[in-house]
């Protein structure tokens, strides 16, 4: 028996907000390409029009990706974590994925940490 989209929603836990975050990679090379919200609605539309949508928490409404710009993500794959609490996408980037216009949201800030000796090392 094949699970409906319902039970499939029902596995999501959404936080006190009703919205769960949505990590978009790239499906081949698995670049992370970005993250938005979700609540179930949202995932609902992504899972049946094979196209993402988003809620937007500043404008409390939902988005799909590319309607403006052009730079749709087609759904290739969709997995929960371990908790439940954060759905990894996997898409067909069409485009920029980032509103300012860059590939991924993850190349602008660089965070990477100020390490002494490998830690992996540390004898």
């Amino acid at each position: 028996m094949t699970e409906t989209i319902e039970e499939r929603i029902a596995r999501v836990t959404f936080d006190d907000k009703g919205l769960v975050a949505a990590i978009v990679q790239q499906w081949d090379t698995r670049e992370v390409l970005m993250l938005g919200w979700m609540d179930a609605e949202a995932l609902r539309r992504t899972l049946t029009s094979g196209r993402v949508t988003f809620w937007s928490r500043s404008r409390q409404e939902y988005w799909r990706k590319g309607d403006t710009s052009g730079h749709i993500q087609v759904v290739r794959g969709a997995r929960l974590d371990c908790d439940g609490d954060a759905v990894l996408l996997q898409v067909e980037q069409v485009g920029p994925a980032c509103h300012t216009g860059t590939r991924t949201c993850f190349d602008a800030d660089d965070l990477d940490p100020v390490v002494g000796p490998d830690p992996v090392d540390a004898s």
